[in-house]
C-alpha cells in the first residue's frame, strides 16, 4: 500500500467553563472584555485548562474573574458557541460547560478578562443588560438547581 500523505488536522472545540452563581435571587454576570462577546453579560468562566477537572476550572475561573469563592456542585449543560469571522468563516468553536456553584463568600470585582462584575436579579434578566446568547436559559436552569 502507498504512503498516503497525511491528512490536514482541522482544529478542535475549546471546552470552557460557566461558573452560574445564583444567591438572594440574583444572577453572579460579567461583562467580557475579549471576544467573543465583548462587552456582553455573561457568566464568569473560561477555558479548562489540560488535566483540570470542570468542577475546579469552574471555581478557578470564579475566583479569578470576580474575586468570589463558591463550591462547584453540578454540570447544568452545555453550549455551544461558534465564533465566525464577517464572512462567515468559522474562527473558534467553543464547548461551554455550565457549572451550578454555591457562592461561599465574596463581593463580586471585575478582574482578569472581566470589565465589570455584578449580581443581576433574576427576575426581569433578558431585560436588564445586554446579555450573551443563552444567558437567560442557563441562568433559569441554574436557578432551578438553587438550594439557598
Amino acid at each position: 500500500m502507498p504512503d498516503q500523505p497525511p491528512k490536514p488536522s482541522l482544529p478542535r472545540p475549546v471546552a470552557a467553563v460557566l461558573a452560574v452563581v445564583i444567591h438572594e435571587g440574583q444572577v453572579l454576570l460579567v461583562q467580557r472584555a475579549n471576544p467573543p462577546d465583548a462587552g456582553l453579560w455573561g457568566f464568569p468562566g473560561g477555558k479548562v485548562e489540560y488535566g483540570e477537572h470542570l468542577m475546579q476550572a469552574a471555581e478557578r475561573e470564579l475566583l479569578e474573574e470576580t474575586g468570589v469563592r463558591a463550591t462547584a456542585q453540578a454540570v447544568i449543560g452545555a453550549v455551544d458557541v461558534l465564533d465566525r469571522s464577517d464572512d462567515g468563516t468559522l474562527r473558534q468553536h467553543f464547548i461551554l460547560i455550565a457549572v451550578r456553584c454555591v457562592w461561599q463568600a465574596g463581593t463580586p470585582l471585575a478582574a482578569d478578562d472581566a470589565l465589570d462584575a455584578r449580581w443581576v436579579p433574576l427576575e426581569g434578566l433578558e431585560s436588564a443588560l445586554p446579555l450573551s446568547r443563552d444567558v437567560a436559559m442557563v441562568a433559569r436552569q441554574g436557578a432551578g438547581w438553587a438550594e439557598e
